[in-house]
């Protein structure tokens, strides 16, 4: 109440610091008038006049993304790669896996535990699963075909063996996965029919 009666002052009110790093007092004559501003920019204020038309800064560093000129004659079939696209990507197949190769590795380690303990069918899970998160994982892709070598399942251990030397033909385990892949080709030859 008593702010709103008395008279104004007649000395201008002290600046905040906001204000007085913004704006050069009048008294301080050691600041030229055209002078940059040198005070960090700040993310809570932003200044709307400096913006053409109310419009984000941001327009300016715009791609054009349009065709050039004369595009659909010299890709005719383009339009339809796009529309097969655009309907593949609607399908149940565009499904993106997550990429964590410290899960992945977590899930080895987990994966040799069981291996260790002879729980061969959990150990399975747990490679399966490093694979999941790490594609083309050399060891777990290694360590799952020696699983389902113990759960003799040789078909699928020498599928996993010839993908671990896709992945590294002159690996460390690389002469292992060989001589694994022979050994389970002979019991394939030699087996005898069912009846």
């Amino acid at each position: 109440m008593w702010a709103q009666s008395s008279p104004a002052p007649a000395t201008a009110p002290p600046a905040s610091p906001q204000t007085s790093a913004a704006a050069p007092s009048s008294a301080d004559k050691s600041v030229k008038p055209n002078s940059p501003n040198l005070a960090p920019p700040r993310s809570d204020s932003v200044n709307a006049g400096a913006l053409d038309d109310g419009e984000s800064s941001s327009k300016d560093t715009q791609i054009d993304l349009s065709p050039p000129p004369g595009d659909a004659q010299q890709h005719p079939q383009s339009a339809d790669a796009v529309t097969d696209a655009r309907f593949e990507a609607s399908g149940d197949v565009a499904e993106f896996h997550p990429w964590d190769p410290h899960k992945a590795a977590k899930d080895v380690e987990v994966g040799d535990f069981y291996f260790k303990r002879k729980n061969y069918i959990a150990a399975e899970s747990r490679y399966r699963e490093a694979l999941l998160y790490k594609d083309n994982d050399a060891i777990a892709t290694y360590r799952l075909a020696a699983c389902l070598e113990k759960m003799q399942r040789p078909d699928e251990a020498r599928e996993e063996y010839e993908s671990y030397l896709k992945i590294l033909p002159y690996g460390p385990l690389a002469e292992d996965a060989k001589k694994a892949i022979e050994r389970l080709k002979e019991p394939a030859t030699n087996a005898k029919p069912a009846k």
